[in-house]
């Protein structure tokens, strides 16, 4: 037997080397085992827990100890205040892309707006704007047959469950006379070989959804490249990207011919989401 206290106490200090957050995870990993809340470890401190509990969660610990991100190990993780189940075929959800969905929700001005969602993964995006905006027709395509599962659940679990998904090399399932009022992106930014990949939760996360060329654009490239034949006039194309690549994907936006770019910065003060506007004629 061992108390909360104790337990808490040596799992922070046991995952305090390799987390900027030890003491949340420890808590987050005993939740899971107990299926308490963590208001509840500090109302009975003292609660002792049973040694099938005990060692179920130093497990865990020991697995977040050798790096594996907390979201792996609780099987989800909260985007736009709705959790979305995530396993180790997908990215695990960050804080900065809601940016991208806050800047895009003003952009659906239709009375049906259709929208695509490139590499969906998780489905974070299609799903979070098909319930933020219920008439919109939304398609989610992404190349992982695993990833595309992963998406599908989360669609059905949150009741958004006329997003289409597809399996697609970005455009490549599409006809190529679709059309859509807003393209939505979150695709591979960070640069091959950039030390950033052996390091932190990033080494567990499929390489796939992270890195893409030398310089991180390749994915970018062919998204604003073969964007504009799949955008109405007057349509909108917003992607992530990475907080040093501002003025390279502002280029390949300007280059393309889109109008009104406009790079916009994450809560950090970081640009993080590039919106362009394929021009009317």
């Amino acid at each position: 037997m061992a108390s909360i206290t104790e337990l808490l106490a040596q799992a922070a200090a046991a995952l305090e080397p390799v987390s900027g957050t030890p003491r949340l995870d420890a808590e987050v990993l005993l939740s899971l085992v107990t299926g308490k809340d963590r208001s509840h470890f500090r109302a009975w401190p003292e609660r002792e827990l049973d040694w099938v509990e005990v060692e179920k969660y130093r497990g865990l610990c020991e697995r977040r100890r050798q790096g594996v991100p907390v979201a792996y190990l609780t099987g989800t993780r909260e985007f736009w205040s709705r959790e979305f189940r995530v396993t180790e075929a997908v990215l695990i959800p960050r804080p900065e892309t809601e940016l991208l969905v806050e800047l895009v929700l003003p952009l659906c001005r239709q009375p049906r707006p259709r929208i695509l969602d490139l590499g969906t993964g998780s489905g974070i995006l299609a799903i979070t704007l098909a319930l933020e905006v219920p008439l919109a027709e939304i398609t989610a395509l992404d190349l992982s047959d695993a990833a595309l599962d992963v998406a599908r659940a989360n669609a059905r679990a949150l009741g958004a469950e006329r997003v289409r998904f597809l399996r697609s090399d970005w455009f490549a399932a599409l006809p190529l006379t679709q059309r859509f009022d807003l393209i939505v992106a979150n695709p591979p930014y960070i640069a091959a070989g950039d030390p950033h990949l052996e390091q932190g939760d990033v080494r567990f996360e499929p390489a796939l959804a992270l890195s893409s060329g030398p310089d991180g654009l390749d994915a970018l490239r062919r998204i604003t490249a073969e964007s504009w034949s799949f955008l109405t006039e007057g349509g909108w194309l917003a992607v992530e990207h990475g907080y040093d690549q501002e003025g390279g994907v502002a280029k390949l936006f300007v280059d393309r011919g889109f109008t009104r770019v406009a790079s916009h910065l994450d809560l950090q003060g970081n640009a993080r989401v590039t919106v362009g506007q394929r021009g009317v004629r």
